[in-house]
Parts: structure tokens; C-alpha cells; sequence
């Protein structure tokens, strides 16, 4: 009975913080629109209302470590996606990101209406030119010194285990010349799990990892860069959960592995099937992205 009101309370609560903070966004935005290209001042407003909305909920312990030397310079930034609750604990970061999302969000009423007003960039699942326009719209804002924030594995995950990276986010930093900013996220699963809209108690960490260049670079690194990033948000994730007395899974990687490893001493044939998979695989994430 407690936990049903305290979540009536943190629904309240959100609901208010974005009709409050809807107005105040929008002046923000009128006021600084002639000299803010990149829309950065109603863009951190936009992430303040979420971070407000966080601190009143009294269900949510959410966390974030890390801070960046030149906020003003642009990342291609990624993070592992657990849950809606993810878009709370990320907007703690103290630097504005702008963020690729669905389109269906941005016909929230009043929470679309900041969404257009931040400069966030909008995307319709499985449409070629919306993808195209996306990206466009990315680069846009990262000539504008705003970073991007994108969810490799394009949608939330079911279990504890991070899904396939699509290669859209690293495309995008190579042909721009961008550094890619990893983060990695724990304990969110537990606040709102996929397919749910209730709150649940959780605690939950965000941490920036290393940033990696990709000065240099050509499309021919995608595969290898997805790699190195996914494992490093993977062994990131797994640190914090542990730092929360969260249990995961074995580590995909290591799966991934033992299963090539398999695959190989099986048969020739197998293997030649198996990359050819693979590379269907890559085609649709290409499309996705």
C-alpha cells in the first residue's frame, strides 16, 4: 500500500515538474534562440526539470560520477540502455547533451514540446530518410560544440545483458571526427523495467569512462571501435552493479567468445555460415541506426 502511493506520488510529482517547467523552458528558449545556435541554455533546462523531478522522487537514489574539462566540447556520447529511467539519471551529467530519440516521444504533450524546444533530434524506426535526416541533424548540433547522445543498442534491453551495438553513433563520430564519451549505467533496470511504467525503489550509478579518439579513423574501424567501446560500458556497468550488490550475467563478450571458439573447431562450413549471418546482421543495423 506504502510503495502504490509512493509511486502515485512520483507520477504526481513528474507530471508536475513538466508542467512547471514547460513555460520556463519556453522562455529560456524565446530569450537565448538569437545568439544560442545550439539551443544549449533550453537544453539544460530541459535535462533540470528531469533532474528536479528525480530529487522529489522518493523511490529513486541516482548517481552520477564524472565531469568533463570542456563541456563545450563535442562527444558522440554512448551509454548502455536499461530503462526509461535511464534519460533521469543521465540528465545529472553537469553538461548539455542533445539526444537521438523516437519520434513517438516527441508527441508527448508539453515533455515533446521541451524536446523540440532542447534541440533534441527525432527518429522514425525503420525509415531510411528519417535515419538520413538524423544524422544530418546530428552533425549539425556537433558543429555547433553540443555533444550527441545516442543508445547504441537502439532499443532497452530484457535481460542484463546489453544488446547488439548498431553502428550508426560510431559512423557518425568517424565521418565528423569526434570523440565517442562511453558511459556506463547500473541499477536502472530496477527503477522502471521495459514494458512497465511503475516505479520501483533503486539505486542506480552513471559513470563516464574514458573518452576514445577517432582521429585517423575510417568506416573500416566500425567493427573494431563498437568492440572496444561495448566491452568497456560492459566492464563499467559490471563495476558499478557490483558497487550496488547487483548480480549480472556472464559478460556477453566472453559468450560471444566461447561461442566463436566453438563454432571454429566445428567445421569450416559452419563458420562461413556463421560470418555470413553476421554480416546480414551489420546490413540491418546500418539501416536501424
Amino acid at each position: 500500500m506504502i510503495r502504490t502511493l509512493m509511486n502515485y506520488w512520483a507520477w504526481f510529482a513528474t507530471i508536475m515538474c513538466v508542467v512547471i517547467g514547460t513555460p520556463i523552458v519556453a522562455v529560456i528558449f524565446v530569450c537565448t534562440a538569437p545568439f544560442d545556435k545550439g539551443r544549449y541554455a533550453a537544453g539544460r533546462a530541459f535535462r533540470l526539470v528531469a533532474v528536479t523531478s528525480l530529487k522529489i522522487n522518493p523511490l529513486w537514489r541516482f548517481k552520477t560520477r564524472g565531469r568533463l574539462a570542456d563541456p563545450r566540447r563535442p562527444y558522440v556520447v554512448v551509454a548502455n540502455h536499461e530503462s526509461y529511467a535511464d534519460v533521469f539519471l543521465i540528465s545529472r551529467f553537469p553538461w548539455e547533451m542533445k539526444w537521438l530519440s523516437k519520434d513517438t516521444m516527441f508527441k508527448v504533450p508539453l515533455m515533446g514540446w521541451m524536446m523540440q524546444m532542447a534541440g533534441d533530434i527525432r527518429l522514425v524506426r525503420g525509415n531510411r530518410d528519417s535515419a538520413a535526416d538524423a544524422i544530418v541533424q546530428c552533425r549539425d548540433r556537433l558543429t555547433k560544440r553540443v555533444s550527441v547522445m545516442i543508445f547504441p543498442e537502439g532499443t532497452r534491453s530484457r535481460t542484463s545483458e546489453m544488446l547488439p551495438f548498431k553502428d550508426g553513433a560510431f559512423r557518425l563520430a568517424i565521418d565528423s571526427g569526434s570523440p565517442i564519451l562511453p558511459i556506463a549505467v547500473a541499477g536502472t533496470r530496477y527503477a522502471m523495467a521495459k514494458g512497465s511504467f511503475r516505479f520501483q525503489p533503486a539505486r542506480a550509478l552513471a559513470e563516464h569512462l574514458e573518452p576514445i579518439e577517432t582521429t585517423g579513423m575510417t568506416l573500416a574501424d566500425i567493427p573494431a571501435l563498437k568492440v572496444r567501446v561495448r566491452d568497456s560500458i560492459d566492464a563499467g556497468r559490471r563495476r558499478l552493479a557490483r558497487e550496488l550488490g547487483i548480480v549480472l550475467g556472464e559478460s556477453s563478450s566472453a559468450i560471444d567468445a566461447a561461442s566463436t571458439s566453438t563454432s571454429t573447431s566445428t567445421s569450416t562450413s559452419t563458420n562461413t555460415n556463421t560470418n555470413t549471418d553476421t554480416d546480414t546482421e551489420v546490413d540491418v543495423d546500418e539501416s536501424d541506426g
